[in-house]
């Protein structure tokens, strides 16, 4: 799309590619621009399979969420959301148990506007403007107290999110600040890019082309660094895996799972 079609919020800079909107543009999406289409065909052309590698974090999210309603959770959580596309959590949550509450959380123009159109009319989801770096004003904002019983069990949702916050933000006691909010039996969902892939090259290279082009960096981190996240939860089986190879339905269609630059886990809150 290379016009201004009136979803566009005011003040949107549709010039420079921007993260929500390059994921869009991987995921098949029409809510994205030039900008983001030229920096998703620069980083396949780095990693051919990054499309691939983009829908398996969402079918590993679409999972989790399927495996946290089977274990009784019915509040969710899902900070960094994205703009909505197939799948999306509330349509998950929901489609077994209409009263599930979905609150969403991002920082982008775009994807709260769209998140806003699709969840008019519903009274179990929303979406609040709130960055992740501020856990403290997720937690306290009055969407969240409406939606989120926190004496119930919860499901924390950090997909694809948190190696957009640089070191210096101190992600692990963003992460740790959530966990003590949470209510015993709760659980985190999170997926991460890492370079510990079978490509590290390759993913290392992607990370340089990506970061030439956004204002906001991505970070790829080892598999010790994204253990640590899960401080004070416990991992369930299959533990901290590939995305594709995390209690998949079906085989996911790539030749070797490992090669996705990413990794993901499921942990529960004792």
């Amino acid at each position: 799309m290379t016009g201004e079609p009136d979803w566009v919020p005011p003040g949107v800079d549709t010039k420079r590619a921007n993260v929500a909107r390059v994921y869009d543009y991987w995921l098949g999406g029409s809510h994205n621009f030039l900008a983001d289409q030229d920096l998703g065909r620069a980083i396949a052309a780095v990693e051919p399979n990054v499309r691939a590698f983009v829908r398996s974090g969402r079918d590993f999210l679409g999972r989790a969420v399927r495996f946290l309603g089977e274990a009784g959770v019915r509040q969710f959580l899902d900070i960094g959301s994205g703009i909505p596309t197939q799948g999306n959590v509330h349509e998950v949550a929901q489609r077994p148990d209409p009263g599930a509450r979905v609150v969403y959380a991002d920082i982008d123009p775009v994807a709260i506007a769209h998140s806003q159109a699709i969840l008019a009319g519903n009274e179990n989801a929303a979406i609040i403007d709130a960055d992740l770096r501020d856990p403290e004003k997720i937690l306290a904002h009055h969407v969240t107290g409406r939606l989120i019983d926190p004496g119930q069990p919860t499901g924390l949702l950090l997909v694809a999110v948190l190696h957009f916050i640089a070191d210096a933000d101190d992600p692990w006691r963003v992460v740790a600040t959530l966990r003590d909010a949470l209510a015993p039996g709760s659980y985190l969902v999170l997926g991460h890019a890492t370079d510990e892939s079978s490509k590290p090259g390759v993913a290392q290279a992607a990370e340089k082309v990506y970061n030439r082009s956004v204002s906001t960096r991505i970070h790829v981190r080892s598999r010790a660094e994204i253990l640590r996240f899960f401080d004070g939860f416990d991992l369930v089986e299959p533990g901290l895996v590939s995305p594709p190879l995390w209690r998949p339905d079906s085989p996911s269609g790539l030749s070797d799972p490992s090669q996705v630059w990413g990794l993901a886990g499921v942990a529960r809150k004792p």
